[in-house]
């Protein structure tokens, strides 16, 4: 049997962080994500699927993704029900995400959190901005197992904040010995 999701989408809303009675982190948003088609009228449509993530990918999703924010997620497709106040039976199907990768610089990430504060329109930044994939994760809690970022204090490079070698002026010396193949 297989049940896997794959989804690439932009956030309908805020993740909604909540804690359950024994303290673990849920997290239930919506994402849109585009159809691969248009409509009569030429236009492409999308599908907003709702989405669920647990403890402590919760609390680092929530951190760092809004409104607006691309994202992929990996899960599976999930359906539970329950009994509501009129008592009908309500069902609910949604993906339970396993892992999510953060598509968009960081860069962009924060540009576009400071315009929604002050209600301006997110800037386009055609640069080569690094890895997109620069803050996922597994489900071990390490937001930043993807990081390119070195961390190095190098303050010289201009063109890719995650690229070490960038605008440094030095080449590199490898020899045949160096490589692993």
């Amino acid at each position: 049997m297989l049940n896997r999701a794959v989804l690439t989408g932009r956030l309908t809303r805020d993740v909604d962080l909540r804690y359950t009675q024994s303290g673990t982190a849920v997290g239930t948003f919506s994402l849109a994500v585009d159809r691969s088609f248009t409509n009569r009228n030429g236009e492409r449509e999308a599908d907003f699927i709702n989405c669920v993530i647990w403890r402590k990918s919760a609390e680092n999703f929530a951190n760092f993704v809004h409104k607006g924010s691309l994202v992929g997620i990996d899960g599976r497709i999930q359906t539970r029900n329950y009994e509501n106040q009129q008592g009908n039976r309500v069902y609910v199907t949604e993906v339970v995400v396993d892992n999510f990768a953060l598509l968009e610089p960081r860069s962009a990430r924060n540009n576009n959190a400071n315009n929604q504060q002050n209600g301006n329109a997110p800037q386009q930044n055609n640069g080569n901005n690094g890895n997109p994939f620069d803050n996922n994760s597994n489900g071990n809690g390490n937001a930043n197992a993807g990081s390119a970022s070195s961390g190095n204090g190098n303050n010289g490079n201009q063109g890719n904040p995650n690229d070490p070698f960038a605008n440094s002026g030095d080449s590199i010396d490898i020899s045949d010995d160096d490589l692993p193949f």
